[in-house]
Parts: C-alpha cells; structure tokens; sequence
C-alpha cells in the first residue's frame, strides 16, 4: 500500500481564539458589542502571531456576534496574502457549550487541516482545557482577551475528544 499524501496526511491544528478587547456601549445588546480601538490592534497582532508560527487557517468558524466578526477581520488584514480560508459564522460559538464547540468542529471536512475558532468566554476557555491532554499549559483563568490556545488532536477528527496543547499566546498590540 502506498503512504498517503498531501493535504490529508498533515496533522490537524485547531486554532481557539478569543475575541479582542470589546467595548461596553449603553443601549447596545450583547451581540452588537463593537471592538475598541485596542480590540482591533491586538486581533491584528493576533493574525501576524499566527503568520509568524505556522496558524494561518483554511477554515474560520466565528460566532455572528459583532466583536467576533470585527476580530476576525482584523485578524484576516494580518493574514493577507497568507491564504484565503473559508469562513463559517455559526450560532453554537455565541451561545453554545463547550460540547456544541466541539460536536461543531468534529463536522469539519477532512480537507481542513488547520481550523481557527473565534468564540467568547467562558466557552472557548472551556473547551481549551477540556481538550488538553494535560502535557500543556492551559491558564485555569482562562483565555484573556485575544488570547489565542493552539491545540492538536491525538487522533484525527471526529473520533477524538483531547487534543494536545501546543502553543498559548495573548496578543497585544
């Protein structure tokens, strides 16, 4: 039999950032919560951390929530020219459970090998520690705000449910 190739023989990464800084706007509901300024300069520091060590995705499943949307597309600014990735907005990254996250990303096609997932707390932190095996440093306060915790299956999608932490990063501009 001969050894696989291409993109399916890569390792999977799955890439969990929290939005950036948010503001706080009276009269505003939750969903339309807007970026401030630091917000959007630290999602682009987020984006050129990620060039720098390898992240850049081919998928981004985002919540539909405004700060998450405007931290993805500062983020893709950073990215530019690193890739185009398809990006999915998805109601289970607003207001799901760390096992909606994760029966979310376990649909993921096989063709995506590196899955970045914009979400909020305390769900994304959640699902952070819930799939680390243990080997990682997972912050027990959680992920800050453009905090970004780069995870890799022991075993390939969707038949795992741990994922080794490989690499933590807050992003500050």
């Amino acid at each position: 039999m001969a050894p696989l190739t291409g993109a399916a023989t890569r390792p999977r990464t799955l890439v969990l950032l929290r939005h950036a800084k948010a503001d706080r706007p009276v009269g505003l509901s939750d969903t339309d919560r807007p970026l401030t300024d630091r917000g959007h300069a630290d999602a682009a520091a987020a984006g050129a951390w990620m060039v720098n060590h390898g992240y850049v995705p081919d998928l981004v499943l985002c919540s539909p929530a405004r700060r998450t949307r405007q931290t993805w597309h500062s983020v893709a600014v950073a990215l530019a020219g690193a890739g185009s990735p398809v990006v999915r907005y998805e109601r289970e990254l607003y207001d799901g459970a760390p096992g909606d996250l994760l029966d979310l990303i376990r649909t993921v096609e096989p063709e995506f090998r590196n899955v970045l997932v914009i979400g909020h707390n305390p769900t994304i932190s959640q699902l952070s520690e819930q799939l680390d095996t243990g080997g990682g440093e997972v912050d027990s306060d959680g992920l800050r705000t453009c905090g970004i915790a780069v995870h890799q299956p022991e075993s390939d999608w969707p038949v795992t449910d741990t994922a080794k932490l490989v690499a933590a990063h807050t992003a500050r501009a």
